[in-house]
């Protein structure tokens, strides 16, 4: 079974993680603070993505596909 997401992806989530650890993380577009873990994880992948490493397509609902 082939590895879901890359080691670039992996690399990526530990800087992100380290980032929010030490207080310096901060989300987009309104800059504020970012504290939670999985918010944290998310913004990895999304840097991840967009540096084009092996990472799974966002999750869409149902309503996004109608």
């Amino acid at each position: 079974m082939p590895r879901k997401y890359g080691e670039k992806a992996s690399a990526k989530v530990q800087k992100v993680m380290r980032e929010r650890k030490r207080g310096t993380l901060r989300s987009g577009s309104s800059g504020k603070k970012v504290t939670s873990r999985k918010q944290a994880i998310a913004i990895g992948l999304s840097e991840a993505r967009r540096a084009g490493a092996k990472v799974p397509s966002k999750r869409t609902t149902a309503r996004e596909k109608t």
